[in-house]
């Protein structure tokens, strides 16, 4: 084993930077998949040019200034110790979880610079890429650890509803109580979701 670390040792040193890190994840993407881990996404961390990575468009997360500036120092001082959670859709790859992370690694010169461009990235299963899952895998990751708007939160329980998902499974998917689910339809929506209902004439006026 020892030898044959040795000589993969000796043919990457003498690539370009470029050359290394497309090997180097040539080499991970190999190991995952024969890896007792390969069912969790972490077990793979690549490295991939910052162009082809694009935020999501419905992300309800919010960073204040002071928490965003934290970060970037975090970031310049201790480097990237959590990758970005990101699918894949044909040549791109869409940020699930952590959109702050990746306007750092973009935005800041020093940043870029020294990650040559590049983003350290996990690609979900193939079995969560469908758009309610993606939505759902990146309100957990925010409800996890922070905060995220209101309203924003509101159009995304409006938009699974539309994608035919139950109260139960919103709040299933999502970690909330029911109650929350439904002051979550109130506040935008609540006609639109439910004017098909046999009950929605319960809620007309009666002008008599």
């Amino acid at each position: 084993m020892g030898q044959l670390i040795d000589e993969l040792m000796k043919r990457l040193s003498v690539l370009s930077d470029d050359e290394k890190i497309e090997e180097i994840n040539n080499i991970k993407t190999a190991l995952h998949e024969i890896s007792p881990m390969k069912n969790e996404p972490v077990d793979c961390v690549l490295w991939v040019k910052n162009d082809i990575i694009h935020a999501n468009d419905y992300n309800p997360n919010s960073v204040a200034p002071p928490e965003m500036e934290l970060l970037k120092v975090s970031i310049l001082n201790d480097g990237y110790t959590q990758p970005i959670v990101t699918y894949k859709e044909e040549d791109k790859y869409t940020v699930v979880d952590g959109f702050h992370r990746t306007r750092v690694g973009k935005d800041i010169e020093e940043v870029r610079n020294r990650i040559k461009s590049y983003l350290p990235i996990t690609v979900i299963r193939a079995d969560r890429e469908d758009r309610g899952d993606r939505i759902a895998a990146t309100i957990r990751h925010n409800r996890a650890r922070g905060k995220h708007k209101v309203d924003a939160m509101s159009d995304i329980v409006v938009e699974l509803k539309k994608r035919n998902w139950s109260d139960q499974k919103i709040g299933k998917e999502l970690g909330m109580e029911p109650d929350e689910v439904l002051r979550l339809c109130q506040i935008t929506g609540l006609a639109e979701i439910f004017k098909d209902k046999e009950f929605s004439k319960a809620w007309e006026l009666n002008h008599e």
